[in-house]
Parts: C-alpha cells; sequence; structure tokens
C-alpha cells in the first residue's frame, strides 16, 4: 500500500451512555462483544469536534477512576494499619495492659484495657464489633485482599481508559493533518 492510500481502520472503543452515542436497534456488525450499557463505536465516523468531546469525557471519567484508585489504596493502608495492630496486640496479649487513648488527633489519656483477648473492629459506617484478636485479625486480613483485588481490576480500567485517551488523541491528529492537508491543495 502506497503512502498515499489510507486503510480506514475501526477502532474499538467502547463509549458508555454518551450523549452521543446509543445502542442503536441494528446488529453489532463488529464482532466486539459490548456490555448492554456500551456500544462500539468507528471513530473514522465521527467529527472532529466529537472526537474532542468524548476525548474530554474520557478524560474526566479517568481522573475519576484515578481519584477513587487512590482512596482504595488509602482504605488498604488503614487496613493493613489495622492489622498489624491487630497482630502487635496479639504478640503482647500477656504484657503490659496500659495504653494511651486518642481523644483527638494531638490529644491521648492513659487507660487500662480489661481485657486483652478482644477487640473493637470498625465494621464499615461507624458500626463497631467486639471480636476476638484471631477473628479480627482475619477479618482485617480478608478486606486488605479484598481491596487488594479491587484495585487490581482498577487498575485495568484506567489502563484501557488511558489506551481509548491515547487513540483518541491519535484518530483526532490524523483527522487535523488530513483536513489542514485538503485546506492546502
Amino acid at each position: 500500500m502506497s503512502s498515499d492510500q489510507k486503510e480506514t481502520s475501526t477502532y474499538p472503543l467502547l463509549l458508555y451512555d454518551s450523549p452521543f452515542f446509543r445502542s442503536s436497534s441494528s446488529a453489532n456488525q463488529s464482532g466486539v462483544s459490548c456490555p448492554p450499557f456500551a456500544s462500539p463505536v468507528n471513530l473514522d465516523t465521527l467529527e472532529p469536534q466529537q472526537l474532542a468531546q468524548v476525548k474530554k469525557q474520557l478524560e474526566e471519567e479517568l481522573e475519576h477512576l484515578t481519584s477513587s484508585f487512590a482512596q482504595l489504596h488509602g482504605a488498604q493502608n488503614k487496613f493493613k494499619e489495622c492489622l498489624r495492630c491487630v497482630q502487635a496486640r496479639a504478640a503482647d496479649s500477656k504484657g503490659s495492659k496500659s495504653v494511651l487513648v486518642p481523644l483527638t488527633n494531638s490529644l491521648y489519656v492513659s487507660g487500662e484495657l480489661t481485657s486483652t483477648e478482644t477487640v473493637l473492629v470498625d465494621v464499615g459506617t461507624g458500626f463497631m464489633i467486639e471480636k476476638k484478636l484471631k477473628s479480627a485479625e482475619k477479618f482485617y486480613d480478608s478486606k486488605v485482599k479484598e481491596v487488594g483485588g479491587n484495585l487490581k481490576e482498577l487498575e485495568v480500567i484506567v489502563q484501557r481508559k488511558q489506551m481509548n485517551v491515547r487513540t483518541i488523541e491519535e484518530v483526532l491528529r490524523q483527522k487535523i493533518m488530513a483536513s489542514q492537508a485538503e485546506g492546502q491543495s
């Protein structure tokens, strides 16, 4: 193929409930299987303004997903810290019963543990449950693993969104160059 000839390619890009693109009643001709909330779009058929708007939408989604990733990573670190504290308490279950109780971020008072075999576990939305040390350790360990799995899934989604943004940028660049070449002819 010469450099003057251009091959029209279909970029399999999935757009989620975009105001421009809705699932049509026609069958999916590209062979790409899509979830019911997404439809493949041939980027070559879009105008540069539409491509720019789709790019902007994807960048906003990417920003939101990146923020969610950071929040999940923070939650995982908190669960890891809770797990470390429970493990430290279990290792010292026969030792000292004196503790420092935080009243604020910078104010602590001394206290005495009434039981070294149980801890209060925050199970979400401010609810605390008393659990034995081993049970609390299992709870926090499962939370660390669960959030870790969610982080891996989210990382894959972020990478796909980044790839989609790069694809749109490339198609947009090609369309702009083609229109400039036509204008100079």
